[in-house]
């Protein structure tokens, strides 16, 4: 039996998986603040559930992460301070978010977050760590999944170029 054999908790975390999990909470407790923030904005009360899946999710991760830093002899990042709560009406027209941007800007950060989900289960030598971030990838891609039909059903979605006319295969 070597060092990495036995129960995946009782192993040692190396250097990548330590910054890529103190990395993940800061992440986290940053979206947390932005999604509360983005969510003054909005009106749209499908996309005020989806930030609420978003600040739910983004919760969930710090604190499992922070818990996990934690049992590894680890500080993990500070919590940001609370946000003060505002009025849809008193954020000023120039400086409100629209709800496609709001969309946008949901629907990118989900793409990030699969992204780092993904190179953190690729190099991680923990089944504990892997598990965790895979559940934190699947849990991305579903929310991923309702913002993109949300974005088509409102008509906030802006394609890339569409292949319309394929070109014809040419026999040689």
């Amino acid at each position: 039996m070597g060092i990495l054999s036995g129960n995946p908790k009782d192993e040692p975390l190396h250097y990548g998986e330590v910054y890529d999990i103190w990395q993940a909470s800061m992440m986290a407790k940053g979206c947390v603040s932005g999604y509360r923030a983005l969510k003054q904005h909005t009106g749209d009360r499908e996309l005020k559930k989806i930030i609420d899946k978003c600040i739910d999710q983004a919760e969930l991760e710090g604190s499992e992460c922070d818990k996990l830093l934690k049992s590894n002899g680890i500080v993990p990042p500070p919590e940001l301070p609370q946000r003060p709560e505002a009025k849809l009406e008193e954020i000023p027209l120039g400086a409100r978010f629209s709800d496609m941007e709001i969309g946008a800007m949901i629907s990118a950060d989900v793409a990030v977050g699969l992204v780092a989900c993904s190179q953190t289960m690729g190099k991680t030598i923990r089944e504990d760590v892997l598990a965790l971030f895979a559940k934190y990838h699947a849990t991305k891609a579903a929310i991923g999944l309702s913002m993109l039909h949300l974005s088509k059903e409102k008509g906030w979605l802006v394609p890339p170029p569409l292949l319309i006319q394929r070109p014809e295969a040419v026999h040689a």
